[in-house]
């Protein structure tokens, strides 16, 4: 066995691994924010962004057992479905994070606008065009390029796969300057606009997508292309880019725990829907503490007033 076959045979079991694990705390973060707690916002942004984190490890992982097990008896048709729908996830999960970034980006520049005069259903609506946009994208793209069918024609592949590179340029732009801009307003900004944790979720969100899933975009639409690229490399470097684009989807449910778990510095042993709700918190941990004190204190008066008044009737 070849060394390119270790390492693409290493590659698929790392990311079948990483992939499983991602599936439970995705699926774990669809449940609480789509069932078990109050929307806003950014938590709409946070809840389609792990439907497509979802989606794309859930494909991820059927795309695996297919090379691990060499099925027969399934045409060779469906491998090629899998990266279409792989690929529709990874659009969709880049237009959501850069929206979720620049959507942050105007709270903190003009926040009298944001809150006053923003429409209510500007997440719900922003993210409907997203998945239409990227499935539209996708499908275009999978059925010239002949990977929906055996028909396929070149010219109009790379009309559809430049199309989609633009459009992954724009979306790479569009995040960085506004995490950039973020990033410069909050610590160099003539107001001092105090660190949340929504903020640092995030800050950590994008980095990751910057160190993890940026390679699959760029290798796939733009530098399979490049056959000198191709040539100069000993193995496929597709395997990788995959396993970093598996591990950036399994990686955002982590930051969102990890975040709501630190407070103070140390890490706080509570139950994972608290921790959510920490992380989707827009507050600084002062004032956090500050309500908190307020709310146990309206308790203890709420409780002393049950019992003087039960002493009253007993009277």
């Amino acid at each position: 066995m070849s060394f390119c076959e270790v390492l693409s045979k290493t590659m698929i079991l790392l990311s079948l691994i990483v992939a499983l694990v991602g599936l439970v705390g995705n699926a774990t973060v669809l449940w609480f924010l789509g069932f078990q707690m109050p929307r806003n916002a950014f938590s709409v942004y946070i809840l389609n962004l792990a439907g497509a984190d979802f989606l794309c490890i859930c494909f991820h992982i059927g795309l695996y057992f297919y090379s691990i097990f060499d099925i027969g008896f399934i045409p060779n048709e469906v491998p090629d479905f899998f990266i279409v729908v792989i690929n529709f996830a990874y659009l969709c999960g880049l237009s959501i994070l850069s929206s979720i970034s620049l959507e942050r980006c105007l709270s903190v520049l003009w926040p009298i606008w944001y809150r006053c005069q923003r429409p209510r259903h500007t997440s719900v609506v922003i993210c409907t065009l997203l998945w239409v946009m990227s499935l539209v994208l996708s499908l275009l793209e999978g059925k010239e390029c002949g990977f929906l069918f055996d028909l396929s024609h070149f010219h109009w592949c790379l009309i559809f796969d430049f199309i989609t590179t633009a459009w992954l340029i724009i979306l790479f732009v569009v995040l960085l300057v506004s995490s950039l801009a973020l990033v410069i307003t909050i610590f160099c900004g003539l107001h001092r606009i105090p660190v949340t944790r929504l903020y640092v979720a995030i800050v950590l969100t994008v980095l990751v997508f910057l160190l993890l899933g940026l390679p699959y975009g760029i290798y796939w639409f733009l530098l399979v292309w490049i056959e000198e690229f191709n040539y100069a490399l000993p193995c496929s470097f597709h395997p990788v880019t995959l396993f970093l684009s598996c591990v950036n989807s399994c990686a955002n449910p982590i930051i969102y725990f990890l975040v709501g778990a630190i407070r103070h510095h140390r890490f706080q042993r509570k139950s994972l829907k608290i921790l959510l709700q920490q992380a989707m918190q827009d507050t600084p941990e002062n004032e956090e503490c500050i309500e908190m004190g307020s709310s146990e204190r309206s308790r203890e008066i709420k409780n002393s007033l049950e019992e003087t008044k039960s002493c009253l009737d007993q009277s």
